[in-house]
């Protein structure tokens, strides 16, 4: 009898000893979230004051080279101070009735949003966020963000200019012939409170086809490269250089400004948009396929080679575009061979897409 009131004794203690440990572990949850809440308070304060400091050096500046008077400043200024007046208002107030919710309920939850991470690729109501952003799920917009990026895709007709000769005359299919470009590509505004002019710059993959004519093949004879009659009927013959190369262009074009509370974006959506730049990179690649039937089984024939193409790739470009489709054009300045006596350089037309 003794011991089962001993162990009786025992788990009864035992089991207050545990509630009250619940309790006050539940207490000091509650506590440090107000704690963290009361401390949340501060740092919305010093935001806005940081966010009026920044928009009032914009409103200086234009004092400077927009035209404004300073009673039209002064005037900027004070809705600008009555804006933020009312963010510290409406946010504090968010803050103070959190931590009347974790007092009333005292139940240690926190009702903060989770943090979490999220994958967004592209949005319809970002003007000029990033096409790819991977990161806090309610991390605060930059106020002005000058730099975005995009994807960049681009494909079209290909063919080679030779010295002395026109396209109409050329060793390659016009229709047949073809190029196609993929990349990423930043872009970022030249001037502080002015959009009209930017430069975009990236890196991407060229793959440019020529396909020969009159059942003809290139052949690396070691000094140069020549066209030469396959001795059997050609379904296809197709020679492809494929580059890596690094893009620049000075982009122009007019853009409209659109102001939110706490950010601005400059939108060129449905605005004329013309680039003129260059490239330079590497040749990782060259080969060649060709088809054919022979004893009236087809056969193919992949051929990876050098071909005395040039390692070095570099040449102009440029595009014209609205909403994000653009007429694409890029010349090689390097010769498509090294030694062959008769220069030849590639040259592509096509469509462009920036994927933003």
């Amino acid at each position: 009898m003794k011991s089962l009131i001993t162990i009786t004794g025992a788990l009864t203690i035992w089991l207050l000893a545990s509630v009250y440990a619940q309790a006050q572990e539940t207490t000091t949850k509650t506590q440090t979230a107000v704690e963290q809440l009361s401390a949340l308070k501060e740092k919305i304060i010093q935001e806005e004051k940081d966010a009026l400091k920044v928009e009032v050096e914009r409103i200086n500046s234009l004092l400077n080279s927009d035209g404004v008077t300073e009673a039209e400043g002064e005037l900027l200024k004070q809705k600008a101070a009555e804006k933020h007046a009312l963010n510290i208002e409406n946010r504090l107030a968010i803050i103070d009735n959190k931590i009347a919710l974790l007092k009333r309920n005292d139940n240690g939850e926190n009702y903060e949003d989770e943090p979490g991470m999220i994958i967004r690729i592209g949005t319809s109501d970002s003007e000029n966020d990033n096409v790819l952003y991977i990161g806090p799920k309610n991390k605060k917009r930059k106020y002005d963000r000058r730099t975005t990026s995009d994807l960049v895709f681009a494909f079209g007709l290909n063919n080679a200019i030779t010295e002395g000769e026109s396209l109409q005359d050329s060793d390659f299919k016009v229709a047949g012939s073809r190029f196609a470009e993929l990349g990423w590509a930043w872009k970022t505004r030249v001037f502080d409170n002015s959009n009209w002019l930017r430069i975009k710059y990236g890196v991407s993959f060229q793959f440019n086809g020529l396909k020969p004519t009159d059942n003809r093949f290139f052949v690396d004879t070691g000094e140069e490269t020549e066209l030469e009659t396959y001795p059997l009927n050609l379904n296809k013959s197709k020679f492809r250089m494929d580059n890596l190369v690094v893009p620049v262009h000075f982009e122009f074009g007019p853009s409209k400004k659109i102001e939110h509370d706490d950010y601005f974006r400059y939108s060129t959506k449905n605005q004329l948009t013309v680039g003129f730049g260059g490239y330079v990179g590497i040749n990782l690649s060259t080969r060649q396929k060709l088809k054919f039937e022979e004893d009236g089984k087809d056969q193919k024939l992949k051929l990876k080679g050098d071909y005395n193409t040039n390692n070095f790739i570099y040449g102009l470009s440029g595009y014209i575009g609205w909403q994000g489709v653009a007429v694409y054009a890029k010349y090689d300045l390097n010769t498509i061979f090294k030694n062959n006596p008769i220069a030849q350089h590639n040259v592509s037309l096509g469509l462009r897409f920036d994927v933003d």
